[in-house]
């Protein structure tokens, strides 16, 4: 924004030199041919009227004249008398139809050598006129006897029009770059209330709740900023106040369950019944899912209600980190776990601290929930761009394509081996957690079967991968 209206700060004072100074400059060129020609249009006259004399003073005179002018000056001055004695004294004019109509009509001609300005000479011829036969005619002019032509060499006169257009040029490229260099505070200070707009909505995007922007510049903005202040403060109070509630629901809610737990245990130690221990085993898996339902309840809310700043991580050493807690459990089942790819610790992805591991538990939770013993669960990490994209592919059953538009649902739950387990807020909780950090998390059908979960990140500057 802040270009374009420098833009058209420059554009809006180019067109007002445009119009100003173009005309002058085209008014001083016009005038300069107007005073060139007449200026030397009235040495010829002086020349002529020197040639129309006649007698041998005047000639004498006007030859010392002529050698004077050519020799100070680039110029060449030709003489034609049809009569002594200054006929043949000084150079004589071509023949042509400038000189014909001095001599015919007795009528002075300008040629500027070129229709584009001027050429390199100002030719003017000038006829001579003897003096009158009666003075008291009507006509103060004799016969025409002669003629002065002036070669006025125009290389000074060109030298004085890049002078007129070149200081011209000059002034309106330092007047161009002064009204850029207003235009650039003008357009900051403009901008200046959007720009705090802009950065109190991205403090906002990367979770500071507390931003607010200043109430400042024309009154449009200052509304618009006390309309945003007043929103920001009502939203912070309502996830401070959905914090404070996780907070307590996760003190409410596990220590019943915990204490429930207990005492089916002892339940269980204490009946001999087989049916009685029976029910009470299933009561107490029913507890257990529960406590994992408040538990990704809890990490969903949490997600929910507090976005942190993403942060360069090094994707090789959290993935090592999480395979590590991993393969353990994997072991068990007779399930592998490979890293494939660029996964090295030149490889910077943006999250946030903690978001990538509660990411890759749940991811790995489920690929191995639905893995058969012997299977290969597989970690593939590359780099596209200005994205990572890491894949966990695992060799189970795979989805359908009904099944994958509902798997990031709330509580809903896939068939794994032993049947519909878990909570059903694994995938949700993945998608929120990866929305939050700017990326993607997608489903997709893993080569030879089985199901791939693409996960795009943010890659950071700073990555060498």
């Amino acid at each position: 924004m802040i270009s374009q209206l420098i833009r058209s700060y420059v554009l809006l004072v180019a067109v007002a030199i445009a119009l100003f100074t173009v005309p002058v400059a085209f008014t001083l060129t016009d005038q300069l041919r107007d005073d060139t020609k007449e200026s030397v249009e009235r040495e010829a006259r002086t020349m002529a009227l020197l040639l129309g004399n006649g007698d041998a003073a005047s000639c004498q005179a006007l030859e010392e004249m002529a050698t004077a002018y050519s020799r100070e000056t680039p110029d060449d001055v030709q003489v034609l008398s049809e009569e002594e004695p200054c006929a043949g004294k000084l150079p004589q004019p071509d023949q042509d139809a400038a000189l014909a109509k001095a001599l015919n009509e007795g009528e002075p001609t300008s040629d500027w050598g070129s229709t584009f300005i001027w050429g390199p000479h100002l030719v003017v011829t000038v006829p001579a006129h003897a003096d009158p036969v009666d003075p008291d005619a009507d006509n103060d002019e004799g016969p025409v006897v002669g003629a002065v032509r002036i070669e006025y060499s125009t290389s000074a006169l060109t030298i004085r029009l890049w002078n007129i257009w070149g200081f011209r040029a000059i002034l309106a490229v330092l007047v161009l770059a002064v009204a850029a260099v207003i235009g650039a505070v003008a357009a900051r200070r403009l901008t200046r209330p959007l720009r705090q707009l802009n950065d109190m909505a991205s403090k906002f995007s990367d979770g500071d709740l507390t931003a607010r922007s200043p109430v400042t510049g024309p009154q449009e903005t200052q509304t618009l900023a006390r309309t945003l202040n007043q929103g920001a403060e009502r939203l912070d109070t309502l996830m401070s106040a959905q914090r404070i509630f996780v907070a307590d629901a996760s003190h409410q809610l596990r220590t019943p369950l915990t204490a429930l737990r207990l005492s089916l245990d002892n339940i269980a130690d204490g009946v001999d019944d087989e049916f009685v221990k029976e029910d009470v085993e299933q009561a107490t898996a029913e507890v257990v899912r529960m406590s994992r339902l408040v538990n990704d309840l809890l990490v969903l809310a949490r997600a929910e209600a507090k976005v942190t700043a993403a942060e360069p991580l090094p994707l090789g050493d959290v993935l090592e980190e999480r395979l590590a807690v991993w393969r353990p459990a994997a072991d068990e089942r007779g399930v592998s776990i490979a890293l494939r790819g660029s996964a090295d610790g030149r490889l910077l992805v943006l999250a946030s601290p903690g978001h990538l591991d509660q990411v890759l538990d749940n991811v790995l939770s489920n690929a191995l929930e639905v893995s058969p013993d012997g299977a290969t669960i597989t970690v593939h990490a590359e780099s596209k761009g200005d994205q990572v994209v890491l894949k966990v592919m695992d060799q189970g059953p795979g989805m359908s394509e009904a099944e994958k538009s509902r798997a990031f649902d709330r509580f809903w739950r896939g068939q794994g081996l032993t049947g519909r387990s878990g909570s059903g807020l694994g995938l949700a909780v993945v998608k929120q957690l990866v929305t939050d950090d700017g990326g993607t998390v997608a489903l997709e059908d893993a080569p030879g079967g089985g199901l791939c979960v693409a996960i795009s990140l943010r890659a950071s500057q700073r990555s060498g991968g």
